[in-house]
């Protein structure tokens, strides 16, 4: 078998371990549709009042970690303090080569207090194993540690008062490389308004750290069609690790 012929059959290997799905080449492949099954009554269930949401607990791996969360945890330097349901610090290995940097939580986050849960999380973890890694391996984190109302962007003055935080974590884990997930992520930590096509195209730097930009993965759960650059990035991120 040549070379190139067996580089092309790893790829395809190696994208469907992280996707979970086959290449896309010129658009949507459509699945088989699956056989119709005669529906069955839903038997009638009584509708409650949703559970009041709790603060949860979340244990960091190192000493030095807790104790910052510790520190900042009841932060109210913004807005945001007060409508939060918990404080996001971040989690994962306490000295990880690599550190991915979100905007911020979502509800299912708020709602946790852990970093990228639910269907995005699914599929990061999934992009981490196609590179022999695994979320106990890396530290994940967002720029705002606090959700923003119905999910909106990050506001300057929001930034201002928690990026200190953020670069905080950078100086305790000392990462390798930096993974930025999305185009406002991006935008937010290089200070920028480039299209996240712009940003992909070169490796930046952040706080002195090298810093790719990708896609977040709740982007390419919309739109598989980005999924092919998606692994190009990452190649880059595994290419920069074995350096």
């Amino acid at each position: 078998m040549s070379d190139t012929l067996k580089e092309i059959i790893d790829f395809f290997e190696q994208y469907k371990t992280v996707y979970n799905s086959e290449i896309q080449i010129d658009g949507e492949i459509a699945a088989p549709e699956a056989p119709k099954k005669q529906s069955k009554p839903v038997p009638r269930r009584t509708v409650t009042a949703p559970a009041r949401r709790r603060s949860a607990v979340i244990k960091q791996r190192s000493p030095e970690l807790q104790a910052f969360c510790d520190e900042i945890k009841e932060c109210l330097k913004c807005g945001l303090g007060k409508t939060r349901t918990n404080f996001v610090f971040g989690f994962g290995h306490p000295q990880a080569e690599v550190m991915f940097i979100g905007e911020a939580p979502g509800q299912q986050e708020d709602d946790q207090g852990i970093p990228f849960v639910g269907p995005a999380g699914q599929l990061l973890d999934r992009m981490l194993f196609a590179i022999n890694l695994k979320r106990d391996d890396v530290f994940i984190a967002n720029v705002l540690k606090c959700r923003p109302p119905r999910n909106r962007d990050p506001q300057p003055e929001e930034v201002i008062q928690c990026e200190p935080y953020l670069q905080k974590q950078l100086e305790m884990i000392k990462p390798k490389v930096l993974v930025s997930l999305g185009r406002i992520s991006g935008q937010t930590l290089l200070r920028c308004k480039d299209s996240l096509t712009a940003l992909r195209k070169e490796i930046h730097e952040y706080n002195g750290i090298p810093l790719i930009v990708t896609y977040h993965p709740s982007a390419l759960l919309r739109n598989p069609r980005w999924k092919r650059e998606s692994w190009m990035d990452l190649k880059k991120l595994k290419e920069l690790l074995e350096k």
